[in-house]
């Protein structure tokens, strides 16, 4: 999700910040969600799948913003 840094900066921040880890869970779970969706694994309608994709969108846009503050 974080090209260009290291899984060791990724998890000292999931580590040290409860907000980035409970962030990264929910993008982690909302990710496999909507490949299971994708895949015809997990039955949903496309307003379902829509939202879980913006919420995923949205959890990643704030994992974005809280890495550079925290990681600067």
């Amino acid at each position: 999700m974080f090209e260009g840094q290291s899984q060791t900066e990724v998890d000292a921040l999931i580590q040290g910040n409860s907000e980035f880890k409970l962030l990264y869970q929910r993008h982690k779970q909302l990710d496999k969600q909507v490949l299971d969706a994708e895949l015809g694994v997990l039955p949903v309608d496309d307003v379902t799948l829509n939202q879980m994709k913006r919420e995923k969108l949205a959890a990643k846009d704030r994992l974005t913003r809280l890495y550079d503050v925290l990681h600067h």
